[in-house]
């Protein structure tokens, strides 16, 4: 199948859509791996008037419509196209599919990335650059709405341990004092090298501890045959 090389000559153009799909990847991956885990732990039901509801993302059937085949391969789900990098097949979503877009008010993931700490996940300047005190407190204020919002602690216990967990997760740490840091709780990725870590460990543990079962049951087998020499050495020694 040829590929697209150059998806600037595609005839159509989308009207300009006015939120980030890189940044609202990046939201997403951010609740993918830092929230995501939680709520399925908790078996909670988000609403769907919650903002990070997988369908209050503007970009997520087109999203879900990529199709990574290799590193030099992308497939667009819809027509097939191929692609040799994700930068074009994002442009051909953008002039060709951006009749599936909903946009409807509230569906740019990408607004909420400041409360979910984006920067942190793209290694971006601004994530390194000086606090800014309005700022945090802007995002501060945007986090507690949502954790308000999805998560109310009316709605029961799971609820409520979620509520606690998102302020924890994201809210504390827009503060210029540097005592929090964003996804303290840990996520999906940091579960994941743990179980890995501790296979490992395992795995190179396991034949150490037989290896020494080994030497104890060799070194009781030495001592019981040099008591049984010692023995028969006592018995022969006795007068008749």
């Amino acid at each position: 199948m040829p590929y697209s090389r150059n998806p600037k000559q595609e005839q159509e153009r989308a009207p300009e859509v006015r939120c980030s799909r890189e940044r609202s990847r990046a939201a997403w991956k951010v609740i993918e791996e830092y929230l995501t885990p939680f709520v399925e732990k908790e078996n909670y039901q988000l609403s769907k008037k919650c903002r990070l509801h997988l369908e209050n993302d503007m970009f997520r059937d087109q999203e879900e419509h990529k199709i990574y085949l290799d590193r030099n391969e992308w497939q667009c789900g819809y027509c097939k196209k191929s692609f040799r990098e994700e930068k074009f097949i994002d442009q051909h979503l953008d002039n060709r599919h951006y009749n599936l877009l909903d946009l409807s008010h509230g569906k740019c993931l990408a607004d909420l990335c400041g409360a979910l700490h984006c920067d942190a996940v793209m290694n971006s300047k601004s994530s390194r650059s000086k606090c800014n005190p309005a700022a945090a407190a802007r995002n501060r204020h945007l986090c507690e709405s949502l954790a308000d919002s999805c998560f109310p602690i009316s709605e029961g216990p799971s609820a409520s341990r979620l509520h606690e967990l998102f302020l924890h997760q994201f809210c504390d740490a827009h503060t210029c004092s540097g005592k929090h840091k964003p996804f303290s709780r840990g996520g999906k990725d940091q579960g994941s090298f743990f179980r890995l870590a501790a296979g490992a460990l395992i795995l190179v543990l396991l034949p150490v501890f037989y290896l020494f079962l080994y030497l104890i049951q060799s070194d009781m087998k030495g001592r019981n045959q040099e008591l049984r020499r010692i023995s028969r050495a006592g018995w022969k020694a006795k007068p008749s």
